[in-house]
């Protein structure tokens, strides 16, 4: 059984691919990267908010946060066109737990076609079975119902409603916690 950070993993089944951020998905990652609609609903810090050059992102993104074990994020494609569709992230890592958060996003012009569900799917079974990894968690806003319907469909359990956290904007941001 591998442990989560013993490798970067290349995480498939017949529709979605999750793999390295490479160069090539630079154009599309810009444009998510910019658009207030994809973000609205996520913290603030997010790794790749934090550049401002892409390429350097990705280097720092392997070289930092993999290594240190902090991060890990995948492109996420969709495997019949080819195209970077957003990222896949692993987590807030408790090696001694078992335990580790997943998050996505999405370019929204791919919301509302079951990719991010398909996405959550394929993260959870990879975990499950080719990982050590027990606890699955994730944290969404609560008015963030789409997502919550993505973790409903993948078996996953609200477990506290409303909790005040840091996303990093003004105020505490109400977030609810999941479980699988």
């Amino acid at each position: 059984m591998n442990k989560l950070f013993d490798e970067i993993p290349r995480i498939e089944n017949d529709r979605i691919l999750l793999r390295r951020l490479e160069k090539g998905d630079i154009p599309c990652l810009n444009k998510m990267t910019s658009d207030e609609k994809v973000y609205r609903y996520l913290p603030t810090f997010l790794f790749e908010k934090q550049y401002d050059d892409s390429e350097i992102m990705i280097e720092n993104l392997y070289d930092k946060c993999f290594t240190a074990k902090e991060s890990l994020i995948l492109a996420i494609e969709d495997k019949q066109t080819g195209v970077f569709c957003g990222l896949a992230e692993f987590y807030g890592f408790k090696d001694s737990l078992h335990k580790v958060c997943i998050g996505y996003r999405l370019c929204h012009h791919f919301w509302g076609k079951g990719i991010a569900t398909a996405v959550v799917g394929l993260m959870v079974e990879y975990l499950l079975l080719q990982t050590d990894i027990e606890i699955i968690t994730a944290s969404t806003m609560t008015e963030n119902h789409a997502s919550e319907r993505v973790l409903e469909k993948n078996g996953f359990i609200c477990t506290a409603h409303s909790v005040p956290e840091d996303w990093g904007y003004e105020t505490l941001t109400a977030a609810d916690k999941w479980f699988r």
